[in-house]
């Protein structure tokens, strides 16, 4: 066996294996962590594809960027898992069901899947003699520009509809109004008090205020 059969069979174990403990996983910061280690097995797995840049990708963004927020947004919130995982309870028959189904469904795709001798050296084989990451490059800002320009306007479109469908002006919290601030009447902000030598701070300004 070479060593990239075992680099592939130990990357694609641990992903296996780190989806399988973010699921059954109790505590969520535990979760999240196994979620972390699946995310950089699998960008192993696109290395071995020669797929550099996914995987490049795949580390920076899920595991630099969503990973780690989900991380911090799991161990900042206050969230009551017990109440949480009995709510989550009456779902199970229901969860149960859907996971069977998926598994007849591997099951029968695994069934039938024929390996074709051919297929790594052409995946891993450079288009045109031309580097994987630069091959993307050319794909996405030279043939698919305007579609590629049209992903993300939609995205944008997507993002200022969510902030605009989720902002709420709620009476009960401070806001700041900058140019209140700006023109504000410093005589009737300051009030300059007299405090006599060992007479203290505190009284003369609770009788000073209104």
């Amino acid at each position: 066996m070479t060593a990239a059969a075992l680099a592939f069979y130990a990357f694609a174990i641990t992903t296996v294996a780190g989806g399988l403990m973010t699921v059954v996983s109790r505590n969520p910061v535990h979760s999240v962590l196994w979620l972390i280690l699946s995310f950089l097995s699998s960008a192993g797995l696109f290395v071995l594809l020669g797929a550099e840049f996914v995987a490049m990708l795949l580390v920076i963004v899920y595991v630099g960027a969503v990973a780690v927020l989900f991380l911090f947004v799991v161990m900042m919130l206050d969230v009551d898992f017990a109440e949480l995982k009995a709510e989550m309870a009456k779902y199970m028959p229901l969860a149960l069901l859907i996971g069977l189904i998926i598994i007849m469904q591997l099951t029968i795709a695994f069934g039938v899947w024929q390996v074709d001798p051919g297929a790594t050296g052409r995946i891993a084989a450079p288009i045109g003699n031309v580097e994987n990451t630069r091959a993307i490059g050319l794909l996405l800002y030279d043939r698919y520009f305007l579609l590629f320009q049209l992903a993300g306007l939609i995205l944008l479109v997507a993002m200022i509809g969510a902030i605009v469908l989720t902002l709420r002006h709620r009476q009960d919290v401070k806001r700041q109004d900058a140019l209140a601030q700006m023109f504000r009447d410093p005589a009737k902000t300051l009030e300059l008090l007299d405090v006599k030598p060992g007479q203290g701070i505190a009284a003369p300004i609770q009788g000073a205020r209104r």
